[in-house]
């Protein structure tokens, strides 16, 4: 009786999985004109040859009939064969199926067991030829739907394999055996094919949800990342975001706007006396002074640190600019409740007029913070509206530019690496290269003063063929296992042929191009994609590793992250200035730190000062990290150094364990 209960089971429609049911029935309706084409030609082949031995309502009146429900089932096909199956309409759709494969296999098979005993031996033969393969070719057109296959398959050969074993003849009994035979195959072929099918399904349902979960997260992510965890405000991502936007619609329909960015005055003494804990909450404190100040036509973020930007949307003269920048610092000015102490900060806002001012998004911004420079030089707590007194620090940039343009970079170039950890064994993993320029004239210039404007001169190449050339020299008296991290421009990747330039300084210098890490922020992915795509691809190829920099602050989204090649992604900074602190920000690393689990990259998180911050970002599972907490950038003649403390440090930590 078990085996009756199994076969009634394997016989009885699935109503558990309605997706699986839809997928079959998808599948199947695809074969329906090939199914009725088999069994409209291979009847009207025998019932033509039986014509003269077979009475008339037997070779053309009930094929006749027969041919028609076969039409008419395929009139119905063609009428719905784009209708949509809601789970209920599936299992009735399935019912139906399964009866009428078992009413068609009845009918045809009753048929030619009718028609077998006229005509001669050649003409049996032919109707035995005819359920063979006339059942082969339905149950593979029915293979999608295994109840009616089996079904099918069941009433055929055991109707027709005991008719003709009760013929008494062997070469019909012959025949029965081979038919039982080929139906236990083709019972086992629809069995496994079932469950290939049907596991096809379930993987691509759960492909589905993982890329749905995936894509909710990466929304969730973009969300965040464009708000500022500690204030509130939109952050820098935002803020340029809609800097843009302003712009292109300003060229469109005519008027203006203006530009400001807000810097306190103060802030790094309270951050000095009082700790940093006690400066996020007066950065919390400036955001919503700030939102309480909000009003139509004004857009408030945080930049970083203790910078601050706002947009007015709509053109303001002069005097209004100055009163508004007033109520502003006026606002910024008030005591901020520290502890138990009082703080006195101001603020000095810097004003920049587009088109006016600048003609670019750009350069407005870059006229905005000349204005606050000149006011954090002489006006501290008041705004400042850029005019050509400004031009001094555009200046600065034109004298920095001429510099650079007849360094002698060999010389003035020098490097200084900075350390990447293993977390839980607090050894050192790589060193990641940072450029300096010292220049006779200018002095020691900051590297994003002279970067920034490397980049857009394209000077930059060839400060990064010398950096990389001089990085590469130091690697080789590294220890096997450290690896170089070495930052990459846009430009230095705009093209194939500078992708290539860099692929040769690397093997030109003896060190395996798998110590060899290019970092790249998300910024210069933005300016062309498919070529950045198409150059770390190459990078890739050629051995070295790509990791994804500054994570979080540019201006791509995570369905960048899986079309480019990278091995690791450095999650940014200013998401671990307040994790120890912020529920947010720890959300946000947590989640990066699970998708680069999920895709196999490494995680670096780098910008850690304290040691709480690194007890945070340990317990959210990272292992890669970078900061001030363990090491300050060094001179390469200090790394040999650093290498030789920290082996012995290892050396001793495992004599110890």
């Amino acid at each position: 009786m078990v085996w009756l209960a199994r076969l009634k089971e394997t016989l009885s429609v699935e109503q558990r999985d309605p997706e699986l049911m839809r997928a079959q029935l998808q599948a199947f309706s695809r074969q329906i004109p090939l199914l009725y084409f088999i069994l409209l030609v291979n009847t009207a082949a025998v019932a033509a040859t039986h014509l003269d031995s077979a009475p008339a309502w037997l070779s053309l009146y009930l094929p006749a009939l027969l041919g028609m429900l076969c039409l008419l089932r395929c009139v119905r096909w063609w009428r719905v064969r784009h209708r949509s199956l809601t789970a209920e309409k599936a299992v009735r759709e399935m019912r139906h199926l399964t009866w009428l494969a078992a009413l068609f296999g009845i009918a045809f098979s009753a048929w030619s067991l009718l028609l077998f005993p006229y005509g001669s031996a050649y003409q049996q033969s032919q109707v035995a030829f005819y359920m063979a393969t006339t059942l082969v070719g339905s149950v593979f057109c029915l293979i999608h739907l295994r109840v009616p296959a089996l079904l099918l398959l069941c009433i055929v050969i055991l109707s027709f394999s005991v008719f003709l074993v009760f013929t008494r003849y062997p070469v019909f009994i012959a025949m029965a055996v081979d038919m039982t035979l080929v139906g236990v195959a083709l019972a086992v072929v629809i069995q496994l094919y079932w469950r290939t099918f049907a596991d096809a399904i379930h993987a691509q349902r759960e492909l589905q949800a993982s890329q749905h979960n995936t894509q909710r997260l990466s929304d969730d992510n973009y969300r965040l990342a464009s708000i500022d965890s500690l204030t509130g405000l939109p952050n820098r991502r935002s803020f340029f975001a809609s800097l843009r936007a302003m712009a292109e619609q300003t060229r469109a329909t005519g008027g203006g706007f203006n530009v400001g960015l807000i810097d306190l005055d103060g802030f790094k003494q309270v951050n000095d006396i009082y700790g940093h804990a006690s400066g996020d909450l007066v950065l919390q404190e400036v955001g919503t002074r700030l939102l309480s100040l909000g009003e139509g036509g004004l857009l408030f973020a945080r930049l970083g640190g203790d910078e601050f930007g706002v947009l007015v949307c709509h053109k303001m003269s002069n005097d209004a600019l100055v009163e508004l920048g007033q109520r502003i610092c006026d606002a910024l000015s008030q005591p901020y409740q520290v502890a138990d102490n009082v703080a006195e900060l101001s603020g000095t806002i810097g004003w920049a007029a587009f088109p006016e001012a600048a003609s670019t998004v750009t350069q407005v911004f870059e006229r905005a913070d000349a204005a606050l420079y000149v006011g954090k030089e002489n006006r501290r707590g008041k705004p400042v509206i850029f005019s050509t007194e400004h031009e001094t620090r555009m200046r600065r940039l034109s004298l920095v530019t001429q510099e650079l343009r007849h360094a002698d970079l060999e010389t003035e170039l020098f490097l200084e690496f900075q350390p990447i950890y293993d977390l839980p064994t607090h050894r050192p993993i790589g060193l990641e290269a940072l450029g300096r320029w010292h220049n006779a004239r200018l002095g020691m210039v900051r590297p994003e003063e002279f970067i920034r404007i490397a980049e857009r001169t394209e000077l930059i190449l060839g400060i990064t063929d010398v950096l990389l050339r001089q990085a590469l020299a130091e690697v080789a008296y590294w220890p096997a296992d450290l690896y170089l991290s070495f930052n990459l421009s846009a430009v230095d990747i705009s093209t194939s042929a500078r992708a290539r330039r860099l692929i040769d300084i690397v093997a030109a210098s003896g060190v395996s191009p798998h110590r060899v890490t290019f970092e790249i922020t998300e910024t210069a992915l933005t300016r062309d994609f498919e070529q950045a795509a198409s150059a770390l691809t190459m990078l890739k190829q050629a051995g070295c590793r790509v990791s994804l920099d500054d994570f979080g602050t540019g201006y791509s989204s995570l369905s960048y992250v899986h079309r480019l090649p990278f091995d690791a992604i450095k999650i940014d900074r200013s998401f671990v200035t307040d994790v120890d602190s912020n529920s947010a920000s720890k959300k946000i690393i947590k989640s990066v730190i699970d998708l680069c689990r999920n895709l196999g990259l490494e995680c670096v998180i780098e910008g850690l000062e304290t040691p709480l911050q690194a007890e945070v970002v340990k317990a959210l599972g990272a292992h890669a990290v970078q900061g001030y907490l363990f090491s300050l950038p060094m001179r390469a003649s200090a790394v040999g150094t650093f290498l030789w403390a920290a082996l012995a440090h290892r050396r001793e930590t495992e004599t110890q364990t």
